[in-house]
């Protein structure tokens, strides 16, 4: 495989500007200067005028992700947004950076032109960047499911599951996630902790999104779910944790956290604190974008019902459970995990074709949400604490 190297020691599989908006009021205008780029160009952004902690951790560590080459800063003037922060930040990482504000430069019309003049310029001065050996050891990894169904627990997720398997025992780092259906799964997941002070954190971070749900009065269960077979959170819960496969848990994250080494990581997405901010994740690209933050290359994304989304900065795999819903949406789907159902492949082979998959996209070559332009992006306020000494045992 091959990368692009960057100042601290890890490496891109994308080597893509990031056009990222400081505030709703620059959407428009960010978005306009990325559409002649959009091969090279990703949209990104924060819509609030005033961001928190974590909303402006997440901007800092999605502006410096490996796959990232250049950045982009789109400011109205007059949010609240730590401009100057976020750009030197990027600027000690060895990165291109401007920012334009709009306030400043004219208006509409010559903010576009300015920025769409840069954007050419640095992806033009990428494409003329050597790329470097990489190892599979080097590469991050997410999961998550969205649009389950009762295909889901028997097809996709067991199937991503074997292949995050084959990935921790190469050295690569696994993140999975969606604390909040894995109710249920809390006792059998501590289990594969490698020691008991993360179990018992593990078994915490459950207990936090399930009193969460309960004070919110709704679960992380769809009418869709139950539309496609699935009858309750314990039965969803336990399709959704088959997609972490059964290597030992070795440590538990948080958003933009980036884990130290290779290995099985849970990553608690359900915000610390009173319940101020609604559902936790409010569609499945927020799962996307953060477990983005913490430095995955690409998410395998497993649905029954069917998807059709994409992301920004990092390419998406789709693993389609559903043979049916395979058929219909094929043009959008990667693997074909319905072939388990259908006995014409077992578990292991569809583990291994997704490996073979994630090392293609490696590679250079393009899932199919990358081939279609899917670059779905959406960021909003959530609260988290620090994690503590026993998620991460030495």
């Amino acid at each position: 495989m091959q990368g692009y190297l960057r100042s601290d020691g890890r490496k891109g599989i994308r080597n893509i500007v990031a056009v990222a908006y400081l505030v709703e009021c620059a959407h428009h205008v960010a978005r306009e200067i990325v559409i002649p780029n959009r091969n090279t160009a990703h949209l990104i952004g924060f819509p609030g005028c005033y961001p928190n902690d974590y909303a402006q951790n997440m901007m800092e560590k999605l502006c410096t992700h490996p796959n990232v080459g250049a950045v982009l800063l789109v400011s109205l003037g007059c949010e609240s947004f730590n401009r100057a922060k976020l750009q030197k930040l990027i600027e000690k990482t060895g990165r291109p950076v401007r920012s334009i504000v709009i306030q400043r430069e004219g208006g509409t019309l010559s903010s576009i032109k300015r920025g769409q003049n840069w954007v050419s310029e640095q992806a033009e001065a990428l494409s003329q960047i050597e790329p470097v050996s990489m190892d599979i050891n080097e590469l991050s990894i997410g999961t998550i499911c969205g649009g389950s169904d009762g295909t889901s627990g028997i097809t996709g997720n067991p199937a991503a599951g074997r292949a995050f398997d084959m990935l921790v025992d190469q050295g690569a780092i696994c993140i999975f996630e969606e604390t909040g259906e894995l109710i249920g799964c809390e006792d059998i997941m501590a289990d594969r902790a490698k020691t008991p002070e993360l179990a018992e954190e593990l078994r915490a971070s459950i207990s936090k999104a399930a009193q969460y749900y309960a004070k919110l009065g709704y679960g992380s269960f769809a009418a869709g779910n139950a539309d496609g077979g699935l009858s309750t959170i314990e039965e969803k819960s336990m399709g959704a944790y088959a997609k972490s496969g059964r290597s030992a848990i070795s440590g538990l994250i948080k958003p933009g956290d980036v884990p130290p080494k290779g290995g099985l990581y849970l990553m608690d997405v359900v915000p610390d604190g009173d319940v101020r901010f609604g559902f936790p994740n409010i569609s499945d690209n927020a799962e996307i974008v953060e477990m983005m933050a913490s430095g995955v290359h690409m998410t395998l994304f497993v649905t029954g019902r069917g998807s059709v989304v994409g992301s920004a900065i990092s390419p998406v795999i789709k693993i389609a459970a559903n043979p049916e819903m395979y058929e219909r949406l094929s043009e959008d789907m990667d693997i074909n995990a319905g072939k388990i159902l259908n006995g014409e492949a077992t578990l292991d082979q569809v583990g291994e074709e997704i490996v073979d998959l994630v090392k293609n996209l490696a590679n250079g070559n393009k899932s199919k949400s990358e081939e279609l332009g899917h670059t779905e992006f959406i960021l909003t306020y959530k609260t988290f604490e620090p994690i503590g000494p026993a998620c991460l045992p030495v």
